[in-house]
């Protein structure tokens, strides 16, 4: 695949990680994903960038507050990070840091819809976001798990202008995506009222493309990570949730085992 900006208005265009653990961050996800990490910048509070194959894939930042749990963070692409977060009250969410300037890379801000769950906006300058999405090695889908679909999926639409497609509306598979002109699907809202746990707020997630999941299981594992769902077969590719040494959680796509092991055609 090409290089790859997001230009889709409302579409995820960057994540990044709160680390307690510059370091072995840096050290886990290089070694997980053959990631190259760039050094922190004293300038932007410890920032720091991870690229493959020279291509921008993600962030990374010390943790400014001990008490929260690490976390991977999602940020929706806007072109009026103002405009966008005015908004934001208006539909049933609130702001958490209203939009600042980073130099000359962007505007960023951070808000919660109505369901509690946080999402970064960020207005691109220099930087651009992503420059390499959905191969091995970089972020390949995003989801909000909602305990309030209902207020959710509106939200997004009104605030963000998402164009959404239905993807299933039972009580055991509620889910809508995120789609363009031409119909590609960019993120997915879940409705997980049903089954999240005891105390896990409605939240959004990456996950990162492999290609082996089961593999990069066994891998996250052995550097100090840790399973949370073991790797299963879906419709959509073989999936699996783990966190990282110091508990940021993230997913991971890679293709079925019946799609992985059928002989190559030719």
């Amino acid at each position: 695949m090409p290089a790859h900006e997001t230009t889709l208005t409302g579409a995820p265009c960057w994540v990044d990680l709160m680390t307690a653990d510059v370091d072995g961050a840096r050290r886990f996800y290089s070694e997980l994903f053959g990631w190259t990490a760039e050094e922190p910048d004293a300038e932007f509070g410890g920032y720091f960038t991870f690229t493959r194959n020279g291509r921008r894939v993600a962030g990374g930042m010390p943790k400014q507050q001990p008490e929260l749990p690490d976390v991977w963070s999602v940020y929706l692409l806007t072109q009026d990070a103002e405009k966008t977060v005015a908004a934001v009250p208006e539909h049933g969410g609130s702001v958490m840091i209203p939009p600042m300037a980073v130099a000359d890379l962007g505007t960023m801000a951070v808000v919660t819809d109505p369901a509690g769950a946080v999402i970064g906006l960020w207005q691109p300058g220099a930087h651009r976001g992503f420059e390499l999405l959905a191969e091995p090695g970089a972020p390949g889908w995003f989801e909000l798990m909602t305990r309030d679909f209902g207020s959710s999926v509106p939200f997004y639409q009104e605030v963000f202008g998402w164009h959404t497609k239905i993807m299933g509306d039972g009580d055991d598979f509620r889910y809508t995506v995120q789609v363009d002109d031409s119909g590609d699907e960019h993120a997915g809202i879940m409705d997980a009222s049903a089954f999240l746990p005891e105390g896990v707020p409605s939240h959004w997630g990456v996950y990162f493309a492999v290609e082996d999941t089961d593999a990069t299981l066994a891998l996250t594992d052995r550097l100090g990570g840790a399973t949370v769902q073991p790797a299963t077969d879906t419709p959509y590719g073989r999936l699996a949730v783990a966190t990282d040494p110091t508990g940021a959680v993230f997913k991971l796509l890679g293709p079925n085992k019946e799609e992985k092991e059928a002989p190559a055609k030719g």
